[in-house]
């Protein structure tokens, strides 16, 4: 994600970024977005706003970075294919849908979510459903399911999160093992704590 080639835009309104989408959002593949605090006193889009309407076009946020006291930028760009939809951005796209608000770009990129499971594997974690290859492991060390099982929701949902995300099978029980040699301890994963 170097910013060297990047374009750098900074919409004053939820119109005046869905413009720019409609212009760019087939033949660039990102652009960082320049968003303006209370403080500035400088008219700006609203996060909210902005993700929506990437979500229109298939595109989505990702990384954000200080500039100064008054403002930041965020990196928005297509979503690729096997990208995970939260439970807010498909709450968000069904209430786009429902105001016919969404383009063939962003309906598509539904579909194909949905085609290839990404729509749906995050539901688990949200769910707080402990994968059956994570509980096996916390049932081999002593004490672990008892101190993950006692964690808070959205820690579990972390845990979970970090678990499912693993593009690798090696990386993915990498993780697991982990988790359940440190729960033997009541600790979390260093990133965790």
């Amino acid at each position: 994600m170097s910013s060297k080639n990047i374009e750098t835009y900074y919409p004053t309104s939820r119109a005046d970024w869905r413009r720019w989408l409609v212009k760019n959002h087939e033949t660039e593949q990102s652009v960082w977005l320049v968003f303006y605090n209370k403080k500035s006193e400088k008219e700006s889009i609203s996060w909210s706003d902005a993700v929506d309407e990437a979500l229109c076009f298939g595109w989505i946020d990702s990384k954000k970075q200080t500039i100064d006291e008054f403002s930041y930028r965020q990196y928005y760009s297509k979503r690729k294919s096997n990208s995970t939809w939260s439970k807010i951005n498909k709450a968000k796209v069904e209430q786009l849908v429902k105001n016919g608000l969404m383009t063939k770009s962003g309906l598509n990129s539904i579909e194909v979510a949905k085609q290839n499971g990404s729509w749906a594997i995050l539901d688990k974690v949200e769910n707080l459903t402990v994968p059956k290859d994570l509980k096996e492991a916390l049932a081999s060390y002593k004490n672990a399911f008892e101190y993950f099982d006692s964690q808070s929701k959205s820690n579990k949902k972390m845990l979970l999160y970090w678990v499912t995300s693993a593009k690798r099978p090696e990386t993915r029980q990498k993780r697991i093992e982990e988790i359940s040699e440190l729960a033997s301890v009541g600790k979390k994963p260093k990133q965790f704590r």
